[in-house]
């Protein structure tokens, strides 16, 4: 029986807060950890990058997310395997594996992570209408970046001071990550609760069997005409993010002598985890909202170069070197502003592509599809940063990272867009 409607604001940012946590606790706390613990930038980048496979190969088991049980109950249940998840990694840093051993959890945080992401994405376009969904983008945009905000912001600054009152760097990631499992408990249990249950959120009918339908779904997502073009999109919009974000905070936490800018971990915490990270929400709203006026069409170059020139803010603090807290904040925060305003066409970019006039029955699969190649164009650049990175030094990698950030500009040449697409008006 389906109760009545919950408002999206109950529930929206909640989903998205759960779906940033995890995300941030594999890619931005493992590298951080792993930083304080003395392992190398070239093991680092590699082995960081690889835990974004999960988030790639996430369409292989996307529909079946869509033909076995309903959107919500995956969310609660990967929410709640999270938390338990949590637990383990703070129980397993204080082995004497504990590189083997953390990466295999953080293994596990990612498989559900993703899983959790196919059920949410599916949620959110099942549970809306269209214009809601445009109008709401800033939104799950803005309190994923929240939850970017409690875990490279809030976590890093208590495991840094931690460590500063305790001189344990095992004893203060391990409280840390405890305090996300009983997070996340609390948000599986909040969840059951304010989750709305609409009826069109049930298992997709396999009408020739569970593997004639997993096939259905692969076919009409691979045979569209433009195709290439679309794929080659998601792979180089983050091709020069993806190079950069593994080496970021062990830029800053890099002593001087090393090209570095000898930042503090609770400092780093507090200047790219939350100041950085408040000025990305910030675009993230913007961005939602002037798409939801004028369409993403209207939009798109506007956004792309308010992605990519920013990312000469980084060429600057690793050839000037600054050591005020200010200036650094002040620069990354102009970065982080520019990049949450274009990341928000990039979002409704995947849904453009999946939504298909509102006629598309694999909307769960294809979109996590869409994320997948996005997690593919995150994880192949980024395996290969920390090596080139410390061949490169500091400013020259930052100046490759601009480079890299061309062929997206260059393919968006080729994109065809509704232009009424993401319009509230148009929707409505």
């Amino acid at each position: 029986m389906q109760r009545e409607p919950r408002n999206a604001w109950w529930w929206v940012p909640s989903l998205y807060f759960g779906q940033g946590l995890p995300y941030v606790t594999v890619t931005a706390l493992s590298v951080i950890l792993y930083k304080n613990l003395g392992i190398s930038n070239t093991d680092i980048a590699l082995y960081t990058s690889w835990l974004y496979l999960p988030w790639v190969i996430k369409p292989l088991w996307s529909p079946a997310v869509d033909l076995m049980q309903t959107k919500r109950r995956w969310i609660i249940a990967m929410q709640a395997l999270i938390g338990i998840a949590c637990g383990a990694l703070a129980l397993t840093l204080p082995g004497a594996h504990f590189f083997a051993a953390t990466l295999a959890v953080f293994w596990l945080i990612a498989f559900s992570s993703a899983t959790h992401d196919i059920a949410a994405d599916g949620f959110y376009m099942l549970a809306q209408p269209a214009h809601a969904q445009a109008a709401f983008v800033g939104v799950r945009s803005a309190f994923f970046r929240l939850a970017l905000i409690t875990g490279q912001g809030g976590l890093v600054y208590l495991a840094g001071s931690l460590v500063k009152s305790s001189g344990s760097v095992t004893g203060a990631w391990a409280t840390a990550f405890f305090l996300l499992a009983a997070l996340f408990a609390l948000l599986a249990l909040y969840h059951r609760w304010a989750l709305p249950i609409p009826d069109v959120d049930r298992p997709a009918p396999a009408a020739h069997g569970k593997a004639s339908a997993f096939a259905e779904t692969f076919i009409a997502f691979f045979c569209r005409p433009d195709i290439a073009i679309v794929l080659t999109f998601l792979l180089t919009f983050r091709l020069g993010e993806a190079q950069a974000l593994k080496l970021v905070t062990p830029f800053l936490l890099d002593p001087r002598e090393s090209g570095g800018l000898a930042m503090a971990t609770s400092d780093v915490g507090l200047v790219y985890g939350t100041i950085g990270v408040l000025a990305l929400t910030a675009g993230g709203i913007i961005g939602g909202i002037a798409i939801s006026r004028h369409g993403l069409s209207a939009w798109l170059w506007p956004m792309l170069l308010a992605v990519h020139v920013p990312n000469l803010v980084f060429v600057f603090l690793a050839t000037a070197q600054p050591v005020s807290l200010v200036v650094i904040a002040a620069a990354i925060a102009v970065e982080q502003l520019g990049y949450g305003f274009g990341f928000a066409a990039y979002l409704l970019y995947m849904i453009f592509v999946v939504d298909r006039g509102g006629n598309n029955p694999h909307k769960t699969a294809h979109y996590a599809i869409c994320a997948g190649f996005m997690g593919l164009g995150m994880m192949l650049p980024g395996m290969a940063s920390g090596w080139l990175q410390e061949r490169l030094g500091y400013p020259k990698f930052f100046v490759w990272v601009c480079v890299a950030t061309l062929p997206s500009l260059i393919v968006a040449l080729f994109l065809k867009i509704d232009p009424a697409f993401g319009r509230k008006v148009a929707n409505a």
